[in-house]
C-alpha cells in the first residue's frame, strides 16, 4: 500500500514509525514532516488544512490510505472529501471532529448520552460568563470553545485568575477558538488518557496512558501540550475500563450515530478518576501527543493493521495483542515555552543515540539546515523506549536525554512520578 500521513510532529513520527515496520506499507509520504520523519520517510510540501490540495497530491501520488494526525485538518473536513474522493482514510467526518473542535458541543452529546462529566456553562459574553465564575466560586475551569492547540484551558485556583482567563479569551488571546467560552466545576482526582479506536459502530479500546501537561517538575508551572507521558497507565484499573466504555464511550458513539455523524478513528478519551469513578475531562479526535509515541512503541507493526481496519470498517474482527510491557516517553522542549522560545539552535548528540524496538527519538519541533539538524518549535524531541518495567523504561529514556547536546533545550526529570 502506498501510505500518506498528515503532520509533521512528534506523534506524526511515531505513527510513521510503526507503519513502516508493517510489511503491508510498500511506500510513505509524510506531510509536512520534520527532519527526523524525513530519515525514515518521503516528506512533501503540503498545506494539510486545504481539503482540494490534499485530494490532488493524493492522486497524483496513487494513495491508497491517508491517516490524518492532527485535530486542524479534520476539523476542515479533509477526511470528508479524501472519502468524497474515494480515498481510505483514518479520521472522523468535520460533523464527528466536533467532538473537540467544540466543547459545548460535546457537553451537549455527554447530556443527551448520560456521560458523567462536570457541570458547566457555555457563554458568548464575558459578563455573563464572569457572572457564573462569581456565582459558583473557585477553583474552576475556563476553556476556549474551539481548537487552541491544547493550550486553551485554564485551571483557575482563585476567581481573580478565572476572571482574568475569561477577560483573555473575549480578548483573542486564543484567536477565534476563545470567542465562545465552557466554564466547568474543578474535578478533583487523577487524570488518564483512555484510548479507543472506532469505525462508526465498534469500538476497540487500544490503550491507555498518563501525561504531564504542566512545564515544571512536581507537575507545577503553566499548562502545555504535553512533557511527558508513560503506558500503561496503573490508574485505569479492567473495572474502570469497563465503566469508561459502557457509560462514557459507547453511549456517546451511539449518540453520534444516532445523529447520523458516526465516528471513525480514534478517539482520545481525557478521564478524571476519583473513589473508582470515571467522568469524561475530554474527547480529542486524534491520538494525543505526547501519548501516541508510548502507544506506537508499544503496538509496533500492528497500529497500522489496527487503523485499517478502522478505516474499513472491519473492528468488529480486530485483535489487540498487547506485550506485558512499559513505555515513557520525555519532552525535550525550548527554553521559554510555553511562552516565547527562539528558533534556530543546532542539536547535537542525536546521531549517537539508539534506534530500535525498544528506543527511539521522535521529532516534534525540528527542521533541517546545512545538514544539521534544528530546533524549530516549542516542544522539540520525544525521547521514548519502552522496557519490562516502567523504571527501565525511564532509564533508557533519561539515559538517551542525557545525551543530547542542546543547551538551550530543558525537560522535566519526573515523568512517571505517580507511577514509580
Amino acid at each position: 500500500m502506498n501510505i500518506l500521513i498528515l503532520g509533521g510532529g512528534g506523534r506524526e513520527h511515531s505513527l510513521a514509525w510503526a507503519v513502516l515496520q508493517n510489511p503491508k506499507c510498500d511506500k510513505l509520504i509524510v506531510a509536512p514532516g520534520n527532519a527526523g520523519i524525513a530519515q525514515i520517510a518521503s516528506c512533501a510540501a503540503l498545506d494539510i488544512e486545504d481539503a482540494g490540495a490534499v485530494v490532488t497530491f493524493s492522486e497524483e501520488n496513487a494513495i491508497d490510505f491517508v491517516i490524518i494526525g492532527p485535530e486542524a485538518p479534520l476539523a476542515a473536513g479533509v477526511a470528508d472529501r479524501l472519502r468524497e474522493g474515494g480515498f481510505l482514510v483514518f479520521g472522523p467526518s468535520a460533523a464527528a471532529a466536533r467532538l473537540e473542535a467544540s466543547k459545548s458541543f460535546t457537553k451537549e452529546i455527554c447530556d443527551a448520552a448520560n456521560a458523567p462529566t462536570a457541570a458547566y456553562g457555555h457563554f458568548t459574553d464575558a459578563d455573563a460568563a464572569k457572572a457564573y465564575v462569581r456565582a459558583q466560586g473557585a477553583p474552576i475551569v475556563v476553556k476556549a470553545d474551539g481548537l487552541a492547540a491544547g493550550k486553551g484551558v485554564i485551571v483557575a485556583m482563585d476567581e481573580a485568575e478565572a476572571l482574568a482567563a475569561i477577560d483573555d479569551m473575549f480578548g483573542g488571546a486564543f484567536g477565534g477558538a476563545g470567542a465562545e467560552v465552557v466554564i466547568e466545576e474543578f474535578m478533583e482526582g487523577e487524570e488518564a488518557s483512555f484510548f479507543v479506536l472506532c469505525d462508526g459502530e465498534t469500538v476497540l479500546p487500544i490503550g491507555t496512558a498518563q501525561d504531564h501537561k504542566r512545564v515544571g517538575e512536581g507537575d507545577t508551572g503553566p499548562n502545555t501540550g504535553g512533557m511527558g507521558a508513560y503506558s500503561p497507565a496503573p490508574v485505569m484499573t479492567d473495572d474502570i475500563t469497563e465503566k469508561a466504555l459502557s457509560e462514557i464511550v459507547r453511549p456517546t458513539m451511539a449518540e453520534m450515530a444516532r445523529r447520523e455523524m458516526p465516528y471513525q478513528g480514534v478517539l482520545y478519551v481525557g478521564l478524571m478518576i476519583k473513589d473508582g469513578q470515571p467522568r469524561l475531562v475530554e474527547y480529542n479526535v486524534r491520538f494525543g501527543d505526547p501519548e501516541c509515541q508510548v502507544l506506537m512503541m508499544r503496538l509496533g507493526a500492528q497500529a497500522m493493521d489496527l487503523m485499517h481496519a478502522a478505516a474499513e470498517a472491519r473492528l468488529d474482527k480486530a485483535q489487540v495483542h498487547w506485550a506485558d510491557d512499559h513505555a515513557m516517553t520525555v519532552v525535550m522542549a525550548a527554553q521559554g515555552y510555553p511562552g516565547s522560545y527562539q528558533k534556530g539552535d543546532v542539536i547535537g548528540g542525536l546521531d549517537g543515540l539508539p534506534e530500535s524496538s525498544a528506543q527511539m527519538c521522535f521529532h516534534a519541533g525540528t527542521s533541517e539546515r546545512d545538514g544539521k539538524v534544528t530546533a524549530s518549535g516549542g516542544r522539540v524531541l520525544n525521547l521514548t523506549a519502552r522496557g519490562s518495567s516502567l523504571a527501565e523504561a525511564r532509564q533508557r529514556v533519561y539515559d538517551m536525554a542525557d545525551n543530547i547536546d542542546w543547551p538551550q533545550g530543558f525537560f522535566r526529570r519526573d515523568i512517571g512520578w505517580r507511577a514509580l
